[in-house]
């Protein structure tokens, strides 16, 4: 893990941008200070905008920690899913064991933190990682369609836009308290709305 000077010593910047990470995660763009963010990360005010620039530039790099880290199942399941079923019932499950798992703050980062935010280009990079989300699974929804994979009444995009509602509010159901089994309990009425049976698919996901 590389480090960097910061006011005469050297702090982890992989450490670093976890304790950040953690802090956006909890309380948002707007509920997060610099006095808090140099508290949480153990550096000074301007060892922080050495090393990472301003809060701003510090968030976007936090948003790429958290992808590649935390965030980075989802892109897991739409690398090893290759049918519609797999896919929607990993999805719907995996969101709910990560999103209200004890070890972590709660629902996800990019739902979190835009929820409040007053910045506008915060909110677009956010709006924008969520809709590119939407937008994959819609194609992945197109193609199984036509193999068959969806039933006959339901439109690819309506049901990419249904799945995006239910694991956004999953996020937000998570953060107000609701537990693991509740989500998957919730995951599996929605899994059934596309014909989907998840059953078989409630387990914790075995990697981290």
């Amino acid at each position: 893990m590389a480090g960097v000077p910061g006011q005469g010593r050297k702090f982890d910047i992989d450490s670093a941008l976890t304790a950040a990470m953690n802090m956006f995660w909890r309380q948002g763009y707007e509920g997060t200070t610099v006095a808090g963010l140099t508290k949480t990360m153990g550096i000074s005010p301007p060892s922080l905008y050495a090393a990472f620039g301003d809060k701003r530039q510090l968030f976007d790099r936090v948003v790429e920690h958290y992808l590649s880290g935390p965030g980075a199942w989802m892109d897991r399941v739409f690398e090893e899913e290759t049918t519609v079923p797999g896919l929607v019932g990993r999805l719907l499950v995996e969101a709910a064991h990560h999103y209200a798992d004890p070890d972590e703050p709660g629902g996800c980062l990019v739902v979190n933190a835009g929820s409040t935010v007053m910045d506008s280009a915060v909110a677009s990079v956010l709006r924008d990682q969520r809709n590119a989300n939407v937008a994959r699974l819609q194609d992945r929804l197109r193609s199984g369609d036509e193999l068959g994979e969806l039933p006959n009444d339901v439109d690819p995009r309506a049901a990419a836009e249904f799945l995006a509602a239910t694991i956004q509010g999953m996020s937000t159901r998570a953060r107000d308290g609701a537990t693991v089994g509740e989500l998957v309990a919730a995951a599996a009425l929605a899994a059934r709305a596309l014909d989907i049976d998840i059953r078989g698919q409630t387990t914790a996901p075995t990697y981290r």
